[in-house]
């Protein structure tokens, strides 16, 4: 049985009676070809087994084929559930444009925006995709400054100029983690929380003080302890800063899902009980949350959706680049388990 294959573009051509030129640009998605002749040829090319040559669509359209995400390397023992969602949503988003992820890592003690830079001005890919922002984050800038076709997960706070972001509500979700827990008797509430002036942080914070400020309580009381974002061992020790006090808090919310596993983890190292004796909620619902003992409440921020949401946002960004920027903000669901119940009940020292 003979091969039916169209191996070249010169053959893929050949066999609808189209120019090469127009075959090529039909591929490539040009609106100046027209729909129905962009469909016939992608029908065609599946049906002939017809895969493109990288190089030549790249010299036919200027783009590479590729989306570009910069991965920091943060040491062998750090491991980052979030960036595996990540990379997963954003793969899973960008192949059905027929796109591939391209990683540039960083290494430690590396400048992450001369990493950047490199990848934009090398015309290694045709879009980035900006995790993680900071409130004055120089990426941003960077990319706005060459306008250069970008998305983020996250938003700046005060941005110069606009761009395009996709954000977790973090702000309604801690927001709803004080009211759950007020509802359940709790009044001194500890967060864990991070130095880094990041913007999820300061979005999460706010939304924190701003239901405790609504509620208008003087019995809510907030102790807060902050680390560096990176820095497992200070994380530990602020976990058991709060712990340890003589007056601990009722419950304790972790910026996110890793401080509140390690909660869990030096709760159940001190002899706490979760939950009758502490109630524990995180942020992002990863998958070592669920099995981490009792069970962690937390709140689903949707990351794998939402890099695929970010995937074809930057598609879009990509092909259309005079549009208004685009924003969308995602609320994020409860999680209910079993890190949480009703508040201890404590001696009234004055009773």
């Amino acid at each position: 049985m003979g091969d039916n294959r169209a191996k070249t573009l010169r053959e893929l051509a050949e066999r609808l009676d189209l120019s090469i030129t127009t075959v090529s640009r039909a591929l490539a998605g040009h609106e100046q070809i027209a729909l129905k002749t962009r469909q016939r040829v992608s029908h065609a090319a599946r049906e002939l087994g017809y895969v493109p040559n990288r190089a030549a669509r790249q010299l036919v359209s200027g783009r590479s084929g590729f989306v570009g995400l910069l991965m920091p390397i943060r040491g062998p023992n750090f491991v980052d559930s979030y960036l595996g969602e990540f990379i997963t949503g954003l793969g899973e988003g960008l192949v059905s444009h027929g796109l591939d992820l391209f990683l540039a890592t960083v290494q430690q003690g590396q400048n992450e925006l001369e990493v950047l830079r490199h990848v934009v001005e090398s015309g290694r890919a045709d879009g980035m995709v900006v995790p993680r922002i900071a409130e004055q984050d120089p990426r941003l800038a960077y990319l706005a400054m060459q306008r250069f076709p970008s998305v983020s997960h996250g938003r700046l706070r005060e941005p110069a100029t606009p761009h395009n972001w996709l954000d977790s509500d973090g702000e309604a979700a801690f927001a709803e983690a004080f009211d759950l827990l007020y509802d359940h008797g709790h009044r001194h509430i500890g967060l864990v929380t991070i130095s880094d002036r990041m913007t999820f942080r300061h979005y999460r914070e706010a939304g924190l003080e701003g239901a405790i400020a609504r509620k208008g309580d003087p019995s809510v009381h907030l102790s807060v302890e902050s680390f560096p974002r990176f820095d497992r061992p200070e994380g530990v020790a602020a976990i058991n800063r709060l712990l340890h006090r003589d007056d601990r808090p009722t419950a304790m919310i972790g910026l996110f899902d890793e401080i509140a596993i390690s909660i869990l983890e030096q709760a159940a190292r001190a002899g706490i009980d979760v939950p009758n004796d502490l109630s524990v909620i995180g942020f992002d619902n990863i998958a070592a949350g669920a099995y981490a003992p009792p069970g962690l409440t937390t709140f689903d921020a949707r990351i794998r959706s939402s890099a695929r949401d970010l995937a074809h946002m930057l598609v879009r960004v990509i092909e259309n680049p005079a549009d208004q920027p685009a924003t969308r903000l995602v609320r994020p669901d409860l999680v209910l388990r079993a890190s949480h119940g009703p508040a201890p009940r404590r001696p009234n020292v004055n009773e």
